[in-house]
């Protein structure tokens, strides 16, 4: 009996601390819109974000290329060399395997 009142004065003495801390504990780990997964969603945006970036950057250079290939014959046949190993009649093409890995 006498722990019972001991717990029972310690909760009564520092109830707005418990209820303070066990708030904190369930915004903060607990919950489903935690702050851990605020935090991980934020880095997960970021990602996202800067991958859009670079998808756009090349979807401008292919657009660009696309553009050159359709209106000059002489970048169409300079892309058909250079990415696809095309070569005229009376040519030899040599391939490196430094070069074709980059």
């Amino acid at each position: 009996m006498v722990k019972i009142a001991t717990v029972w004065s310690f909760v009564r003495r520092n109830k707005y601390y418990i209820t303070l801390g066990t708030f904190l504990l369930i915004i903060g780990v607990l919950d489903e819109n935690s702050l851990i997964q605020r935090i991980s969603h934020r880095a997960e945006i970021h990602q996202l974000k800067s991958e859009i970036e670079r998808y756009r950057k090349q979807f401008n250079r292919d657009s660009e290329l696309l553009k050159e290939i359709t209106s000059n014959e002489e970048a169409l046949e300079k892309v058909a060399r250079e990415k696809y190993f095309m070569k005229k009649e009376n040519e030899d093409i040599y391939v490196f395997e430094d070069d074709y890995n980059q």
